[in-house]
């Protein structure tokens, strides 16, 4: 069964130095190509820069980090006096209901205003203590927590990226089939659909949602649903294992026993094996899967996300 059309680009923040524009400290940028050449195909960006914003020009002093690793300001690296936290926390908190639009960011790597991970954390003698979040980066997953965030550094990762771009289509698909007009009945389709892409990540969330998904009809239905959608957005932060998509390719096996002649199940259970011990990618697996359900199976098992979680085009299982 090929995978759905996208009709329609997916709303992604993005900081506006990824998207090429000369809003740097030294007035320059730090373009990415793999986002504006190949994720903009399926992403409608949305640039914001915190430092501009917030009036500091181009260009302007740096700041960075100082103080407590959780507790740091952003303050001037030549003027100490400047402190711009509260700022940068004043702007994110104005951009928290537009971002609320969106289904995923990503943001500059070791910015001290847009960095997720990777920012420096200086002592208040200069001397670097750790590595934490930006101050507008922070304070925008605090009061987003569920939206995928990802840093620019980190998409490099194969595993990573192809998790961050699942999450958002995920994400996306969400709020259209479910949260826009909610029902049981479209939580327990939107379930169905996404069975296995939750199993990839472990049995612990496959039966955590599974049961959530059971009480669908009986009580009030909206904290139900933010159980939910809390429970899958924080159950996928990490991408899922070597071993659950092994988990999942071979449940989908299953559906083939009866169907297709002991040959085909054979050289499937081969593919499978040499993903398990890292000989092959897991695209091998999973195009002969689909070939197999395509012919074979039933349509419930034919349109599960998991076989085309983005559109097939951005490669992103070839290197995982």
């Amino acid at each position: 069964m090929a995978e759905p059309a996208q009709t329609k680009k997916i709303p992604v923040g993005i900081s506006s130095c990824l998207f090429g524009e000369e809003v740097r400290y030294n007035g320059g940028h730090k373009h990415n190509a793999y986002c504006t050449d190949v994720l903009a195909q399926h992403f409608a960006f949305k640039p914001f820069c915190p430092e501009v914003a917030i009036g500091m020009g181009v260009p302007r002093e740096t700041i960075r980090l100082v103080g407590e690793l959780g507790r740091a300001r952003a303050r001037g690296t030549q003027n100490s006096e400047q402190d711009v936290t509260d700022r940068l926390q004043t702007y994110a908190e104005a951009v928290v209901a537009e971002a609320a639009a969106l289904r995923g960011y990503i943001l500059m790597k070791d910015s001290p205003s847009c960095g997720l991970y990777s920012t420096k954390v200086y002592s208040d003698k200069g001397a670097p203590i750790g590595k934490g979040a930006g101050i507008f980066a922070a304070r925008l997953r605090e009061r987003l927590p569920l939206l995928p965030m990802e840093e620019s550094g980190r998409l490099n990762d194969p595993g990573l990226r192809e998790n961050f771009v699942s999450r958002v289509f995920f994400y996306d698909r969400w709020w259209r089939e479910v949260a826009c007009e909610p029902s049981p009945h479209k939580l327990v389709a939107f379930h169905s659909r996404d069975k296995y892409f939750v199993m990839s990540y472990g049995q612990k969330l496959y039966r955590e949602t599974g049961a959530l998904v059971a009480r669908a009809g009986s009580g009030d239905l909206r904290p139900l649903l933010e159980e939910y959608i809390q429970t899958i957005m924080r159950g996928t932060l990490k991408p899922p294992t070597r071993k659950g998509h092994v988990n999942v390719l071979f449940h989908m096996v299953g559906y083939l026993r009866k169907l297709v002649p002991g040959g085909i199940r054979q050289d499937l259970t081969q593919a499978i094996e040499e993903y398990r011990t890292g000989l092959v990618p897991l695209v091998v697996p999973m195009k002969l899967m689909q070939h197999y359900l395509d012919n074979y199976a039933s349509d419930y098992i034919r349109q599960q996300t998991y076989l085309h979680p983005y559109p097939f085009e951005l490669g992103l299982r070839n290197n995982i």
